[in-house]
């Protein structure tokens, strides 16, 4: 997707979301009323500049592309690393493996069927027996008692090339080899948690977006042209651990130049961006049906944008907290040029930038005279109620991970084209992200991510109950489970951010991410379960996500409820009737968690 096509993207969301009489109540409000001269606010300054003209536009548009290649390093391994069709070569009925069809009529007295539907034994065949006569393929010239294993195999694809066939990875006793590739693409991911927060705390934003896109990008290109699996399975962890990262810091730039009534329409197209991202690698998987193919195609594109996202800002707030005040000051001034909107007073610019050093100031001050971190730890330990709580979350970002990375897996093994499954799964992450803003509004955060876990888990119970042959139904209910988790995934960043003190809140809710990794971890090894039997990962996916939406109860509404403070606070939430004003709860519910 061009950074052109973004931009118009752009222009008709906002057009079709934002009344045109809420850009002229907003416009007149800023020229009418300047932000009061003991009080400025960034918000303030955001609405003086424009609170949504050319130059934001603009600006989101171009950090839509990390966004993209986010999604295409998130699951390309579904395709680079996908298990095939084949079936074992038959010498004796068939001349070379790369011409032979991979259905003959005489396959089934020569191999075992099994499966539903019935397929072709992958790595077994019927023994031979000897006959004089050559290349007469019937029930007589095999001994269906007797099963042997095969070396050379026939693929249903020529044309498909991945791992599997590139590297020799075939049968049962190589599937953990294929599923590990996942597994540690998850493990990258985990490590960038930790690396990205140091990057971008040290070097800002900007810069480790330009690192994370243009490094993620060269790796996976060079991983394209790996010649063994140890070289693809190496870069496939560091790839991660890069290009995995761009997502979140996209997602604050794009947030923090607009105003607070606009971050829920910026957050759901960034939300959409990313599943139309994941529908446009699965057409790209259906046309480059080679591996290194697909790498190059998918991945070219990220080196190409370096120069564009480099005329993307720096974040305001970061060049607050590193007292660059200039560069602060050139940010708002050409956004406000960009706009059409006169330039800010200098007066104006000068009481904000004391107002917010001596806030920073203020922070770091109580920080040191407050309580330690331990401290904090400690006194959570003694309260019951709160560790539950944090125990829930935990199996929450656990359950969610699981089954929404599983589902999305799994969508490529069921019947029926597995390009068509796997673009029609991602395209269900669509409604949910349109909808969350008026569902939460609507049926509170409780309600709602208790309701679509459940859903989930008994749709994934149903799909078992479905008969196999019955593409439709089987397809039907994969996306149902997948519309469900996608909603609760979306409800899960904006609820648990507001059930923890703020002085921990960004502790706990790392944590909690960090075993929601465990089980994007354990989600590429369901084809290992499925060996033991088919409907296992079903089964567990199903049954985990019923239980999670139940435990859920557990967890306090939070719904127009003041954020918590303090420990004390937070243990009481249940209780407290107090509610925020519109505004607040608009900007508690839709920051980023932390």
């Amino acid at each position: 997707m061009s950074a052109s096509t973004a931009y118009l993207l752009y222009a008709i969301v906002i057009s079709a979301l934002v009344r045109p009489g809420d850009v002229q109540r907003s416009r007149k409000m800023s020229k009418s009323t300047a932000p009061a001269p003991d009080r400025v606010e960034l918000d303030d300054l955001l609405e003086e500049v424009g609170h949504f003209g050319p130059f934001q536009l603009w600006q989101c548009s171009l950090l839509l592309l990390p966004v993209i290649f986010t999604a295409f390093s998130n699951l390309c391994y579904v395709f680079t690393a996908g298990d095939l069709h084949y079936r074992c070569h038959i010498p004796e009925c068939e001349t070379t493996s790369q011409t032979a069809p991979y259905s003959p009529d005489w396959l089934t007295v020569a191999v075992p069927f099994g499966g539903k539907p019935e397929l072709p034994s992958k790595c077994e065949r019927y023994q031979v027996i000897p006959s004089s006569t050559e290349f007469v393929c019937d029930e007589h010239r095999f001994n269906q008692s007797a099963i042997e294993h095969c070396s050379e195999f026939v693929y249903a694809d020529p044309d498909e090339r991945t791992i599997v066939n590139d590297f020799n990875l075939t049968c049962d006793e190589n599937l953990w080899k294929v599923t590990l590739v996942g597994t540690v693409h998850s493990i990258g991911q985990f490590v960038s948690l930790a690396m990205s927060g140091i990057i971008s705390d040290r070097f800002g934003r900007r810069w480790t977006l330009l690192l994370c896109v243009g490094v993620g990008a060269v790796l996976a290109i060079v991983r394209s042209f790996a010649t063994s699996y140890q070289t693809f399975l190496s870069l496939e962890f560091v790839e991660a651990m890069f290009g995995s990262t761009s997502y979140t810091t996209a997602f604050i730039l794009s947030l923090e130049l607009v105003e607070p009534k606009l971050r829920v329409i910026v957050k759901s197209v960034i939300l959409v961006a990313y599943a139309l991202a994941e529908a446009i690698l699965g057409l790209l998987a259906m046309t480059f049906r080679d591996w290194r193919t697909l790498s190059i195609v998918l991945f070219v594109p990220g080196v190409l944008s370096i120069p564009l996202l480099y005329t993307t800002v720096e974040s305001v707030r970061w060049l607050l907290t590193k007292d660059r005040q200039s560069d602060v000051v050139n940010i708002l001034q050409r956004v406000a040029k960009a706009n059409g909107r006169p330039p800010l007073p200098s007066s104006t610019l000068d009481e904000f930038y004391l107002q917010q050093k001596a806030k920073i100031d203020a922070e770091r001050s109580d920080g040191s005279k407050g309580k330690s971190f331990l401290q904090l730890v400690r006194e959570t330990c003694q309260h019951r109620r709160l560790l539950l709580r944090i125990a829930n979350c935990a199996f929450c970002w656990f359950t969610n991970a699981m089954v929404y990375y599983g589902l999305t897996l799994n969508s490529v093994t069921l019947a029926g084209d597995k390009y068509s499954n796997f673009i029609f799964i991602t395209l269900a992450e669509i409604p949910p992200s349109l909808a969350i803003n008026f569902i939460l509004n609507r049926f509170g955060r409780r309600k709602t991510q208790c309701g679509s876990l459940i859903l989930s888990g008994v749709f994934c119970l149903l799909a078992l109950t479905a008969l196999k042959d019955i593409t439709w139904l089987n397809v039907s209910l994969f996306l149902m489970s997948k519309m469900a988790i996608s909603l609760s995934f979306s409800t899960l960043y904006i609820y648990t951010a507001e059930i923890f003190p703020t002085n921990l809140r960004q502790s706990f809710i790392s944590f909690c991410s960090m075993v929601g990794r465990f089980g994007s971890m354990l989600a590429p090894q369901m084809p290992l379960l499925q060996t033991l039997w088919a409907p296992l990962p079903m089964v567990l996916f199903g049954s985990v996500a019923v239980l999670s939406g139940i435990l859920i109860l557990e967890f306090p509404e939070t719904t127009g409820v003041t954020l918590p403070n303090t420990l004390e606070e937070a243990i009481e939430l249940h209780n407290r009737p107090n509610r925020r004003s519109s505004q607040d709860a608009e900007k508690g519910a839709y920051s980023s968690p932390g």
